[in-house]
């Protein structure tokens, strides 16, 4: 960890995510020159997970209790686990996994990045990977001069991963559901914390991402089910 100093977030909005944590501007400022104070560490995270959160969504604020909640046991979970090692800062290494379900539009995305932002600022360090699904399989196919399996690596290991869009594909090929099944069935045996997003309905996830995944996905994540407009027709 190094120090990272104060730095003018233009665009960011970063202040109604530091309130929801008890938190003040001025404590994220601290030019306090230590690396391993709380708000040291809220600035390097932050300005990593800024660099992962597309531009429409770098004032994403959650508004879910179900992120808050699980932002609050990531964070708690993270600061036992320094004070059980005697370690300068606190990470998150392991937890709960989550699931926002809801048609196209009704906000998840938005949800998923303003709970990425808001773990950012709490003090406690986050790594991220962050691809949508469609990318993933992308990334991953074969294709000269690429090492596929040192890129799937770098999402089957993140500390904290973003799947945006999980189920997008109508007709899942044996390739998908090979990736799906590695990366969740990964995640899932070694508890790292996930954050999904899909629009695909409850009843249809098992023959969008087959059995085993589906099966794993109800024991790992909780669901939170997302209801309302396409807020894109609507902005439109």
């Amino acid at each position: 960890m190094y120090y990272i100093p104060p730095s003018n977030l233009r665009g960011h909005d970063i202040a109604p995510l530091l309130a929801a944590r008890g938190l003040t501007v001025d404590w994220f400022n601290d030019n306090d020159f230590d690396p391993h104070s709380p708000a040291n560490v809220a600035r390097f995270t932050y300005s990593e997970v800024a660099g992962l959160v597309p531009f429409h969504y770098r004032s994403a604020v959650s508004s879910l209790p179900q992120l808050r909640t699980w932002i609050d046991g990531l964070v708690a979970s993270a600061k036992e686990r320094q004070a059980e090692r005697g370690a300068p800062i606190a990470s998150i290494t392991v937890g709960p996994s989550l699931l926002l379900l809801g048609s196209t539009g009704v906000g998840k995305t938005h949800e998923a990045y303003g709970a990425m932002r808001e773990l950012a600022v709490t003090g406690v360090t986050a790594r991220w990977a962050v691809t949508t699904a469609a990318d993933l399989y992308a990334a991953l196919r074969p294709r000269h001069g690429i090492d596929s399996e040192a890129e799937f690596r770098r999402y089957r290991d993140a500390p904290l991963l973003l799947v945006d869009d999980l189920g997008a594909e109508r007709k899942p090929t044996e390739f998908t559901e090979e990736i799906n099944f590695r990366l969740i069935n990964h995640r899932y045996e070694h508890h790292l914390p996930t954050l999904m997003t899909s629009n695909v309905d409850p009843k249809e996830l098992a023959g969008r991402l087959g059995d085993r995944v589906t099966s794993r996905l109800r024991e790992m994540c909780e669901r939170i089910p997302m209801k309302g407009d396409d807020r894109r027709r609507r902005a439109a």
